[in-house]
Formats: structure tokens, sequence, C-alpha cells
């Protein structure tokens, strides 16, 4: 599994989009800098895991996200990660000692790799396709939609490919024996 952490901003990501001639479209959004943090994982069989909170992410819910991915994909699992402080935190420390790492190895990203990291095409397609030009009243408003752009990339699992190959990641899909 490949895995990193995205902000989603009320302030939404502007694309060109069209409109009537001589009429500008304009977004109208509450000038604020508040945001969700989210964690997500994908598999190369296809698999995306998410986590939102409303802080910026920490040790401890890094544990909690790791927690929530052994809950969710059955057998050994290698996750790769890049090189965030929090990665290397005491409280994932102790969770690996604690008997995580009899089924979870982690691996971490060579610095300033994003290219390697699928997970990076994911927040991009959300950012920028999914939630663009998206106008949030607040962080409820936010997470809704948010919800509903992941619920909607699951069922397009062209995307989730592209990604992987773009990273150069062979998609295997699971067998019904595993």
């Amino acid at each position: 599994m490949f895995a990193d952490e995205a902000g989603f901003k009320l302030l939404s990501g502007v694309v060109a989009t069209y409109a009537p001639v001589g009429h500008t479209p304009v977004l109208r959004v509450p000038l604020t800098y508040d945001r969700l943090s989210t964690m997500g994982a994908i598999s190369n069989a296809g698999h995306f895991l998410t986590w939102m909170q409303d802080r910026p992410v920490k040790g401890p819910d890094l544990v909690r996200f790791l927690k929530h991915v052994l809950a969710h994909i059955p057998g050994k699992i290698v996750l790769v990660w890049d090189g965030l402080p929090a990665h290397r935190s005491q409280p994932v420390k102790d969770f690996l000692a604690s008997g995580a790492a009899k089924r979870l190895t982690l691996l971490q990203l060579p610095a300033y790799a994003p290219e390697l990291n699928p997970q990076e095409g994911i927040w991009r397609y959300l950012k920028y396709v999914e939630l663009a030009n998206v106008c949030c009243r607040d962080l409820a408003h936010l997470r809704l939609c948010l919800r509903q752009a992941i619920q909607r990339l699951r069922y397009r699992l062209y995307v989730i490919i592209g990604c992987l190959h773009h990273a150069h990641v062979k998609f295997r899909p699971l067998s019904r024996d595993e």
C-alpha cells in the first residue's frame, strides 16, 4: 500500500471553466484557512482507504489510521509513505513494537519523490477534478463534499489504476482465493 496525507481547504481549487460570453464566473467563499487533514492509502489491488480530521496529523493520528488499515486489509501489509517527521514519531514506534509489526512493514520513499507515490495522484484528482470550483460554507460542508467525492472515486477504478500506472506500480486485482 502507498499512504500519504493531504489538506483540503475551504478555499476551493480554481480551474478553468465555461461561462456565457461576457459573464465571468465568480466564486464566493469565506476567507479562512480552515482545513481538513486527510490520510489515505491505496493498494496495488485498487483498495482505497481514507481518514479525515479537523486538526493537523500527528503521531497518535497516524496510529489510528494504521489500525484502520489493518482492520480493513487482511494479511501482511507493506506500507510505503514519505518522510513526514510524524511517521517516525514515538507513538508510531510504540505501535509497531506492540505487535503491529507482525502484519505491518513501513517503508519510506526517497526524499522529494512524490511522483513515486500513487496516493499523490489521488489527492490531485480529488482537489482539481472532483472538488474543482466547489465552494463550501464551513468544514462540515467540506467534509460532506469530500466524502461524496471519495465515494465517486471508489467507483472510478480507471482513475485509481491510472494513478498506480503513473507511479510505475502494477495493478494487481485480487483473485477470489485472496
